[in-house]
């Protein structure tokens, strides 16, 4: 970390000049709360106070950074604004919760303008609802690939092949299927498709799904299939696996990985089950800011917010953590370019869907159905009776939306 901090450290040499045009010359020497993922707590408290070295008039701000993963961060800010963090990061599907909860200030008008230059066009889409920019994008990583030991694993293209090989090496694999966020893979893959209409203000208003399908039935029973291996571990998280042989999971866990399997670490997209290929989400993580009443401390949250998701701090963040940035020239890299998980998220993203808004039942009702499959409770299910569940599931699903 300390090679880390003298690269950046010249970095933001350069970036002061704008870092300080961006801060207010009033300054701020209240607090700040910050939630970021556990693994960022201590790159982001590095960041935070090369933000203040470079801008002296926040050098006696007080920031206290909590560690709040992305997952949490918005369902804990629509719980309580008043309580949540001045300043947090979160996965874009929750944008419009966000939105509509009154949790999100407008993007300030300069660093709007910055965000849409610096950053690829995926993610500046993201962070905007309705026209108004809403935050600041970090990454275009928020998606899943296959991680696999090469020495068990021979063929990595199919998934009757890797349980195959994992099965005979008395190996794991790791898909979380009871989560709607990864058992999309199975249906999007096969041809179905899930997504709501939001409004301007966050509101849903319409589900467009078609899982009650003959497509829908053979997702459904690729993951039936997948959940009678032996191999099959329902999980994603590295850090809580064992004996892996392959595992779906995100960027966010390749030094994890790494660290299992060594010098047989390997990445590459999902495979092919039942002859096609396995989909999935793939979205952005982005920095939001709270509306605050007072105006010097707003602009101590914008910029900072600003400097976090900058070309300097992205890059930081990739050499931390290895998250894939969204600042077009942090992305062309030479680093981020050879980094073999990140090639593998660029070569899956070709058949994924970009991760729109959901609401909060959706994913409650996705992991009802993988929880079915992982008891075993559909083994038996006629292509008759897979069809209704999945018609109940459709028409619940679609029930979460005012037409």
């Amino acid at each position: 970390m300390k090679k880390i901090l003298g690269i950046v450290l010249a970095l933001v040499m350069v970036f002061a000049m704008t870092s300080v045009a961006m801060a207010d010359e009033t300054g701020y020497s209240g607090e700040l709360k910050v939630w970021v993922s556990e693994e960022s707590v201590g790159y982001t408290q590095e960041l935070v106070d090369m933000f203040k070295a470079a801008n002296p008039q926040y050098a006696d701000m007080t920031v206290t950074i909590q560690p709040v993963g992305e997952g949490d961060a918005a369902s804990n800010m629509i719980t309580d604004v008043e309580a949540g963090a001045d300043i947090f990061t979160f996965a874009h599907d929750q944008l419009a919760r966000l939105v509509a909860a009154g949790a999100l200030e407008v993007v300030e008008e300069n660093n709007a303008a910055a965000i849409t230059e610096e950053n690829v066009p995926g993610a500046v889409q993201a962070v905007t609802l309705g026209g108004t920019m809403y935050a600041y994008p970090i990454t275009v990583d928020n998606g899943y690939f296959l991680y696999y030991d090469k020495s068990v694993v021979t063929d990595p293209s199919t998934l009757e092949g890797i349980l195959a090989d994992c099965e005979a090496a008395g190996k794991n694999f790791y898909m979380e299927i009871n989560s709607g966020w990864y058992d999309v893979a199975f249906f999007f893959g096969a041809g179905c498709t899930l997504t709501y209409d939001v409004d301007d203000e966050g509101n849903f208003v319409a589900c467009n799904v078609d899982y009650a399908s003959e497509n829908g039935v053979r997702a459904l029973k690729a993951m039936i299939t997948l959940a009678k291996s032996p191999a099959f571990v329902n999980g994603s998280s590295a850090s809580n696996a064992s004996d892996i042989g392959a595992i779906v999971d995100g960027p966010w866990d390749a030094k994890a990985v790494q660290g299992l399997l060594g010098d047989n670490y390997a990445a590459c997209k999902l495979p092919t089950v039942d002859g096609f290929q396995m989909g999935g989400f793939v979205g952005y993580k982005m920095i939001g800011v709270k509306p605050q009443t007072d105006e010097d401390k707003l602009a101590a949250c914008d910029a900072l917010a600003a400097y976090l998701s900058s070309e300097e701090a992205q890059l930081y963040r990739f050499k931390a953590v290895e998250w894939g940035p969204s600042n077009i020239k942090a992305a062309e890299d030479e680093a981020v370019q050879n980094n073999i998980a990140l090639a593998a998220i660029a070569d899956q993203m070709k058949y994924c869907v970009v991760q729109g808004q959901y609401p909060g039942d959706y994913w409650s009702l996705a992991t009802a159905l993988g929880d079915d499959v992982i008891g075993d409770k559909l083994d038996n299910a006629t292509d008759e009776e897979l069809m209704a569940v999945l018609t109940t599931f459709q028409d619940t699903a679609a029930s979460y939306a005012a037409n």
